[in-house]
């Protein structure tokens, strides 16, 4: 007689907390703004402002934008400001700095929207190993919400999760 296998994960109070699940769909765009600086270090206003004027900043339709300079020119900072003035028509988000950066600015939006009464006193799984970006950032942002609900919290795969803590009796 064989012994029945039994999912001792599915049967447990164990509630998974997936960063994964929030992760906004669009697309996302580095835009390097070297690109319109002379030899891509230095800002000549009247060209500088010439060459966004003549942009096609449609193809930003819905995407989330990362503003960058990928030099090491100085910039200043009402060259971004303007950069952003036309891309916000038709971006989602736009932001001052690489991918990653973009990355946590949405999840800083997220996370504070987001209903942590569900776990209450319950043993709480911060679900790691995503398949989308989601910065570490996410994660620092999330502990803190969980903390004061969960009754415990850890971190990874059920089977195999790091304990990050526990509440006091």
């Amino acid at each position: 007689m064989q012994d029945e296998i039994i999912n001792k994960v599915a049967n447990s109070a164990l509630e998974v907390f997936d960063l994964e699940d929030y992760y906004p769909n669009g697309i996302r765009t580095q835009l390097d703004i070297s690109q319109w600086l002379m030899e891509g270090f230095l800002l000549k206003e009247k060209d500088f402002r010439e060459a966004l004027k003549n942009h096609d900043w449609k193809q930003y339709e819905k995407h989330f934008v990362a503003i960058n300079c990928s030099t090491d020119a100085i910039i200043p900072a009402w060259a971004t400001i303007l950069v952003t003035v036309y891309l916000a028509p038709f971006a989602k988000k736009v932001v001052m700095g690489n991918l990653a950066d973009l990355e946590t600015a949405l999840y800083q939006e997220i996370i504070p929207t987001l209903d942590f009464s569900q776990y209450q006193d319950k043993p709480v799984i911060l679900k790691g190993c995503s398949k989308k970006p989601v910065p570490e950032s996410a994660y620092i942002m999330a502990i803190q919400k969980l903390q004061p609900v969960a009754k415990s919290i850890m971190y990874g795969e059920a089977c195999s999760a790091v304990p990050l803590f526990k509440k006091a009796k």
